[in-house]
């Protein structure tokens, strides 16, 4: 796992490392890391032109120590100061090893091989000023390699949020451990390669506040000797409807695909047939929105219910009925309008996974889309909370929350997935895992990684070629059983 801290967190870690070590001995070893990472991305550093954009803070401080080390094995270092006072220590080190002051800011970014950029910290919030905002931009512009020190400047290191000009890196070296904004959208998408540099602080740093998985992180049900299909589980679907029925395929397809050793689905005739015709390995029912109409169904060790049902007093009968059960139940698309206006629905003992987009999050907690969209992380964490569910929310970075537990982050998102269906197969490639037994956070998060990697595959053809090709959401699902190949 990827572990990151909010921004409080690390700065307490920091200064308690720094009680213990000589003076500057942190910002040395954070410096040290810096320049081995830059090494690297030259093709030889003797006679390679260097720029570092410098602030007025520490971030300032560790990118003019860097640049010293890289002035002293040969490169043309220079630096350009967006603050009046920098630090003092790191530019008498820079100057000492042959760097110099620069004037001509958009000229020398333009010339450069390689620029630092050491305008802001992880803790700058809002949008960059001047000259910061010019310099973020002349840099994201520039043909060099481009390195954020820690966090690339205007990007909010504690949310990811992004707010005007922001630098696009090619590499972001973190110093420490990684920090939320890192891994969340819009500022994941700034910080190209994220490299963590350890300096120590380990030992100081609490349990983290976002964690997002590698691949030999993401972990499923594996059919032993003694399984069967009801010990493989089973997973009941309640989707589709006269008008909608694309859901009802798509979702049940995934559960075939995602390894339920059962699929049990139910709806009104249409759909029914369609999923007969389609996935004759499910075990269809015929139901109609009646009191105990899901008892007839047979026995599921987890529901999904939603996709593709409507919104009037049908559906909220089907959805009152799989949230009166006893095992896990996963609310999708329709299901979640229903919740908006039946909250209480919600007050149950056994897990619930709601997976919104921005816009259904919004009516289910009363918030502006837009609102969401700019805090993220702030308002998944909020709707586990205050709805008592583990909360999937959907979108460019998806975030799985659960009250009192790290933010599982999605690192497989693709805007390939951005196509009407997909969020009906992610629906049913978690009901098959929480059918399997999977905890309701892990379920939601391995099928967030399987189903973006799947897409990805689905687009190039395997998983390590991430191709441009447009695909729809079948295509994501009949890629599903290759995802999980690669978990081997």
């Amino acid at each position: 796992m990827r572990f990151a801290h909010e921004v409080g967190k690390v700065r307490a870690a920091e200064q308690a490392l720094m009680a213990r070590l000589p003076d500057g001995a942190l910002m040395r070893r954070a410096a040290a890391g810096l320049a081995a990472v830059c090494v690297r991305l030259l093709p030889r550093v003797y006679g390679a032109e260097v720029v570092l954009l410098v602030g007025g803070g520490a971030n300032g401080g560790d990118a003019l120590y860097a640049g010293a080390r890289l002035a002293r094995r040969g490169a043309r270092v220079g630096v350009v100061r967006a603050a009046d006072t920098v630090h003092e220590g790191g530019l008498a080190a820079l100057r000492a090893a042959g760097g110099r002051v620069l004037d001509d800011a958009a000229g020398a970014v333009a010339r450069a091989d390689l620029i630092i950029d050491g305008l802001t910290g992880i803790g700058g919030t809002g949008a960059l000023r001047e000259p910061h905002a010019t310099l973020a931009r002349l840099a994201s512009a520039a043909e060099g390699t481009v390195v954020a020190c820690d966090v690339p400047s205007g990007v909010d290191a504690g949310t990811g949020r992004v707010d005007g000009e922001a630098v696009h890196a090619d590499v972001t070296v973190t110093f420490g451990t990684y920090k939320p904004g890192l891994l969340i959208d819009p500022g994941a998408d700034r910080c190209g390669v994220v490299e963590l540099v350890d300096i120590g602080l380990g030992a100081d740093l609490p349990d983290p506040d976002v964690v997002a998985a590698r691949p030999s992180d993401v972990l499923v049900p594996e059919p032993g000797a003694e399984s069967d299909k009801y010990r493989r589980g089973v997973v009941g679907i309640v989707a589709g409807s006269d008008q909608y029925t694309g859901a009802a395929v798509l979702s049940t397809g995934a559960a075939v695909h995602a390894g339920a050793g059962m699929v049990r689905f139910a709806s009104v005739e249409h759909p029914v047939e369609l999923v007969r015709r389609r996935w004759p390995e499910a075990v269809t029912t015929v139901i109609e929105p009646e009191p105990k109409a899901l008892a007839g169904v047979g026995r599921v060790q987890a529901w999904v219910v939603g996709p593709g049902l409507g919104t009037g007093e049908a559906a909220e009968e089907l959805v009152t009925q799989a949230l009166a059960t006893d095992v896990p139940v996963l609310v999708d698309a329709d299901g979640l309008t229903v919740l908006a206006r039946r909250r209480d629905l919600l007050a149950r003992d056994a897990p619930t996974v709601l997976t919104p987009h921005a816009g259904e999050l919004s009516r289910l907690i009363g918030v502006d889309r837009d609102v969401i969209e700019a805090r993220r992380l702030e308002h998944a964490r909020r709707a586990a909370a205050e709805l008592g569910a583990t909360v999937l929310l959907k979108g460019s970075t998806t975030l799985v929350a659960e009250q009192d537990r790290p933010v599982r982050v999605n690192p497989t998102g693709t805007p390939r997935l951005a196509t009407a269906g997909t969020g009906d197969v992610l629906s049913g490639l978690v009901g098959a895992l929480l059918a399997g037994g999977m905890a309701a956070l892990d379920a939601a998060a391995a099928g967030a990684y399987l189903h973006g990697l799947a897409a990805r595959i689905a687009a190039a053809g395997g998983p390590e070629e991430y191709g441009q090709a447009p695909i729809s959401a079948f295509d994501v699902v009949t890629a599903l059983p290759r995802a999980f190949r690669t978990l081997d």
